[in-house]
């Protein structure tokens, strides 16, 4: 299908494109604005198919319906808004800040700690998670705990702590989450999509001494799984498993980066000052 997204609105540069990232991401270019996302050269993305940030490694990626472009330089951003795409650069250190001049800026890395962002970066700055105190290093802090005030607009203080503990799914929560027991090369045996049982082996970690198996804690649809061959840390996520069973839940945005991703807009919409439909550059 083509793309008939229009994104000439104010630009939004995201900090992050994994999957909360890519749910405000996809949010903000329906809503017109013309979305600009930074990565690592090498991002880690458990669910990578829902993930803009795919786009590294593959040059293009499209998350329901929506189409990213990796770009080597912000100059190139414009041409790909006018085709109705968000870009992604590898720039983790915003030095294309200048040349962008976002209106807004979202810091989505999730990182459950500020990597640098400040309040002088953009007329509005938002903060995803714990590790942000709004009023002193974001404008706008979001709640991002499963519960009843994820997507909450913080507008003095911080998010709840991080508990560690991922959110429940169909009555699990760490066992439907797979980490790194050492670091070493993950390989992966399994495909996302696939159902999986209590024990089903998913994949190696290699540390060049002792391979270790990585085993389902969980029963199944394997809905997030590293690419093989990456290099991981210890006590890194590596898999994911939704004890629902519902297979179209790996190709589509969950209900909690949809709600992030609505939140970030209500906060930009806020009092109609930062419409894309008032506000031409």
């Amino acid at each position: 299908m083509e793309n008939k997204l229009v994104m000439n609105g104010p630009v939004v540069l995201i900090r992050g494109a994994g999957e909360q990232a890519t749910g405000v991401g996809w949010v903000l270019a329906k809503a017109g604005f013309r979305v600009v996302m930074t990565e690592v050269a090498e991002p880690l993305m458990v669910r990578w198919p829902v993930c803009f940030g795919t786009a590294v490694s593959e040059g293009r990626w499209q998350v329901e319906g929506v189409s990213a472009s990796h770009l080597e330089g912000p100059e190139r951003c414009e041409s790909a808004w006018r085709a109705g795409e968000i870009s992604v650069l590898v720039d983790p250190e915003l030095e294309g800040l200048p040349v962008l001049k976002p209106l807004v800026l979202v810091d989505a890395i999730m990182a459950k700690r500020n990597l640098g962002t400040k309040r002088s970066m953009a007329f509005r700055t938002f903060g995803l998670g714990p590790g942000f105190t709004a009023g002193v290093d974001v404008d706008v802090v979001v709640e991002t705990n499963r519960g009843h005030h994820l997507g909450r607009l913080i507008y003095a203080g911080g998010a709840q702590p991080n508990t560690g503990i991922p959110g429940e799914i169909g009555g699990f929560s760490r066992e439907r989450v797979i980490y790194s027991s050492k670091a070493g090369i993950f390989r992966a045996e399994r495909a996302i999509g696939e159902p999986v049982r209590i024990g089903d082996r998913l994949g190696v970690i290699d540390d060049g001494i002792q391979p270790e198996a990585v085993v389902s804690l969980c029963t199944g649809v394997l809905r997030g799984l590293l690419r093989t061959d990456i290099s991981v840390a210890e006590h890194v996520k590596i898999g994911d498993v939704d004890p629902r069973g519902q297979q179209g839940y790996c190709w589509t945005i969950t209900e909690k980066a949809r709600a992030l991703g609505g939140a970030v807009l209500l906060g930009i919409l806020e009092g109609g000052m930062l419409s894309p439909l008032r506000i031409k550059e």
